[in-house]
């Protein structure tokens, strides 16, 4: 492994200090690409911005491309020709997928209630 040593201010290593041992990985992750096209993003935000109502929620689904490369990502997982890379983005999915869930769990008692009524 290679060393680097850098000179900062005093207050930038004061806040540096606490997280020390994550800083190769911190580097690591501004430096390589975005894991994910910040359109994903975008649209997810984009959506939860629009403060939709309990069965947009629950309507809610990644676009077209975003299925068409988590198919293609799966494929090459089963294949056991995944990247390291395709394997974080893939990772980065799947917690994307997870809190859609939760998402859609907390909106549950709505659409109950909505539809027993």
């Amino acid at each position: 492994m290679a060393t680097l040593t850098i000179e900062i201010p005093d207050d930038l290593m004061e806040r540096i200090d606490p997280i020390r041992d994550q800083l190769p990985e911190l580097l690591r992750r501004c430096l390589q690409p975005d894991l994910l096209s910040a359109q994903v993003y975008r649209y997810i935000l984009n959506f939860l911005a629009s403060q939709p109502t309990p069965e947009q929620v629950a309507a809610f689904h990644p676009t077209t491309a975003m299925q068409t490369r988590l198919r293609h990502l799966l494929s090459r997982s089963d294949d056991g020709t995944l990247t390291p890379e395709e394997s974080q983005e893939l990772n980065e999915y799947e917690n994307i997928e997870h809190l859609i869930i939760l998402l859609k769990a907390g909106n549950l008692p709505y659409l109950t209630t909505e539809s027993a009524s």
